[in-house]
């Protein structure tokens, strides 16, 4: 935009910089931000009741607000190790596009802003469940848990499952045992879907000081304990039909996504080569386990919506 000033003064050019703004988007974790909205999303969607679209919108967008708040502040914090460890080095502070003190602050501001339209547009239930999941992954995981413990990810976990719990709020207005059911699929998936990336970003970890399980047990334990993580998850995820609030179509794809993520769990726990200190290459078992981790749980809560939508 471009505005001339009377008296033949030098025309004053408004303009945003594209990678100012792109800057400012990536300090709200874009990419993790996707996957919280869409389970968000599906918890509002198999909710029992009515919420008028412009509504639901708003409690999506409120989701979306809140967990890119909780990445900025996660960001802010985590500047010192960001520097240090290659895959998070270009992150907008540690490579000074913004300063940490104006990251701090619109994480602050878009986390008062989530929490108080939530309340606004749909109840205080919701928005108290949203303020609780953005200050248990900024106090409890990020501030607390990431540095101290290599159970951080498992007790950590909790932050990110918290949307489904808030959209069926958002609808109900009360939070009952249909999406703690949800919460603890998504808290149980959490850390074999997290430890697969530690295995093959092992050695960024160890340079940071952070006690991810492979720095602090090594890659052996972590691999079993990714196969026991998912030997709990796979029957865990038929939970929603075993309850009754899924119906068979889901069942099938949970049974049969369960036992995909088995077959990649029990690849990585017989594979040698992340024990051995060698960089894994893109097609490591631990490496694949991760991406079908991302699939597993976007897949089991679209089997959930759609059932729901089409078959009910």
């Amino acid at each position: 935009m471009v505005e001339t000033v009377k008296g033949g003064a030098a025309p004053l050019h408004y303009s945003a910089d594209p990678s100012e703004v792109r800057d400012w988007l990536q300090l709200l974790k874009p990419r993790v931000m996707s996957l919280v909205v869409f389970t968000g999303l599906v918890g509002l969607v198999v909710a029992p009741g009515h919420l008028h679209p412009v509504l639901a919108a708003t409690a999506i967008f409120c989701i979306a607000l809140g967990a890119g708040a909780a990445g900025a502040i996660n960001m802010w914090y985590d500047r010192d190790i960001d520097a240090v460890m290659r895959r998070t080095q270009g992150r907008p502070i540690p490579s000074g596009k913004i300063e940490a003190h104006a990251a701090l602050s619109y994480g602050v501001v878009l986390s008062i802003l989530s929490v108080l339209i939530m309340s606004l547009a749909t109840n205080w239930v919701a928005g108290a469940a949203l303020a609780g999941s953005i200050g248990f992954y900024v106090f409890v995981y990020t501030m607390w848990l990431k540095r101290r413990t290599p159970q951080n990810i498992v007790i950590g976990g909790a932050a990110g499952a918290f949307p489904p719990i808030i959209g069926w709020a958002a609808v109900t207005g009360s939070i009952t045992l249909e999406p703690l059911v949800l919460f603890a699929i998504i808290f149980i998936w959490t850390p074999p879907h997290f430890w697969a990336l530690s295995l093959w970003a092992h050695a960024d970890y160890e340079k940071a000081g952070v006690p991810m399980l492979p720095v602090v047990s090594g890659a052996r334990e972590t691999r079993r304990q990714i196969l026991v993580y998912t030997l709990l998850l796979a029957p865990l995820g038929l939970a929603p039909w075993a309850l009754g609030f899924a119906g068979p179509a889901y069942a099938v794809v949970a049974g049969l996504l369960g036992l995909g993520f088995l077959y990649y769990a029990i690849t990585v726990w017989r594979d040698p080569q992340d024990a051995a200190g060698r960089s894994l290459t893109n097609d490591a078992p631990a490496r694949r386990t991760f991406r079908f981790s991302l699939l597993y749980l976007a897949l089991l809560f679209a089997a959930l919506a759609l059932e729901h939508l089409v078959l009910r």
